[in-house]
């Protein structure tokens, strides 16, 4: 039998890592000797999540980022390759959403989402992509979600963000194979973390699931053999009710 690859010493980027899903991932990954590398546009968040994994002799190191400056992107990726020499994979988490419907969503809101959803992974993969060619490896990991495959009223943006973000993934991963890069778009649905809880708080929690199960499902995807990817991979709770 093919035995699956380790993350072990794997440098390994994860954006919107200051709470929710990102937090899930950074501590589920440290786990197996990643070297997690936490970012956010909130720093004090931020050193929660970071202090939380290294007080557990894990390796965090926490960077303030905002996935919408590609002029931040492009310095905070060069700071983090010459801190620790390369970036193996790029989880690209962050997310934004509004509940509201389009007459009562403003143009900056829309704007929000769609920057930080969707132009936000095209402007770090693109700022990591050329350090991955030239190790002639790497990962890029896509958080898109059941809301890429239908849709439900008042989230217009947030449906067009992870739409195109699943098409923005299939698209890199024919693109990346040749340099031998693999793409995954990892669709999640409902989790209990403070994206869905903030703005639902009487959700049941019942309908949602854990987002370290989530977190596992990137490690799963992260450790198949050298010659194989999933270019795609959805996790839902068993009682997920945006998929039938």
């Amino acid at each position: 039998m093919k035995q699956l690859n380790t993350i072990e010493g794997k440098v390994i980027l994860v954006t919107g890592a200051a709470r929710g899903l990102g937090a899930a991932i950074c501590r589920i990954l440290s786990e197996d000797g990643a070297i997690m590398i936490a970012t956010d546009v909130n720093a004090s968040l931020l050193e929660k999540t970071v202090n939380e994994i290294t007080s557990q002799g894990k390796k965090a190191y926490g960077y303030t980022l905002n996935v919408t400056d590609e002029n931040n992107v492009e310095e905070t990726v060069k700071k983090i390759v010459n801190d620790h020499g390369k970036i193996d994979v790029i989880v690209n988490n962050a997310g934004v959403d509004y509940t509201k419907s389009i007459e009562e969503l403003s143009y900056k809101e829309w704007r929000q989402v769609i920057d930080v959803n969707l132009t936000g992974p095209f402007i770090v993969t693109k700022a990591v992509y050329p350090y991955m060619k030239k190790n002639g490896s790497g990962h890029i990991i896509n958080i898109t979600s059941t809301a890429s495959k239908r849709a439900w009223p008042n989230a217009s943006a947030y449906h067009a963000s992870k739409w195109g973000l699943s098409g923005f993934s299939h698209a890199i991963h024919s693109e990346a194979r040749k340099d031998k890069i693999k793409v995954t778009a990892l669709v999640a649905g409902g989790m209990q973390t403070p994206f869905l809880l903030d703005r639902f708080p009487d959700i049941d929690l019942n309908l949602l699931q854990n987002p370290e199960n989530v977190a596992e499902s990137i490690r799963y995807v992260l450790t198949q053999p050298n010659g194989s990817v999933i270019p795609e991979l959805m996790v839902i709770p068993m009682t997920e009710t945006s998929w039938p």
